[in-house]
């Protein structure tokens, strides 16, 4: 399947690791902001900061970098909810991932059963 892909952490952990299932799959993709937030986290507390620091900033060079803006906080607080009176919490970074997949109308690349959770989010696992 080829197609616009929002790409959660894991993903990006993947693509960086040249996974070939993830790599043929690729085609028009986009990072929310908060990936990028999670990929700086693992780089600086990693033992190879420096050079995971400087993969990640090249990587953060070479994409398009979705930003959360007023709408996407509506949208999140909207999903918040709903999960909330689903009784089907997830965590906080991950209710945003899903809001900005909606937003843009993407689909979701990941690997984690908790996305399952959100209403119309159009998912894909590699």
């Amino acid at each position: 399947m080829n197609g616009r892909y929002l790409l959660d952490t894991n993903i990006v952990i993947a693509l960086f690791a040249k996974n070939k299932k993830v790599l043929d799959e690729l085609s028009e993709i986009f990072i929310p902001g908060i990936v990028i937030g999670e990929l700086y986290y693992g780089a600086y507390k990693s033992s190879h900061s420096d050079e995971n620091v400087s993969r990640a900033t090249n990587f953060v060079n070479s994409n398009t970098i979705l930003p959360c803006d007023s709408e996407t906080a509506r949208m999140y607080g909207q999903i918040k909810s709903d999960l909330k009176v689903k009784g089907k919490p997830i965590p906080e970074n991950d209710i945003w991932i899903s809001t900005i997949a909606l937003q843009y109308d993407l689909t979701l690349s990941e690997r984690d059963t908790q996305f399952n959770e959100a209403d119309n989010l159009k998912l894909i696992t590699w």
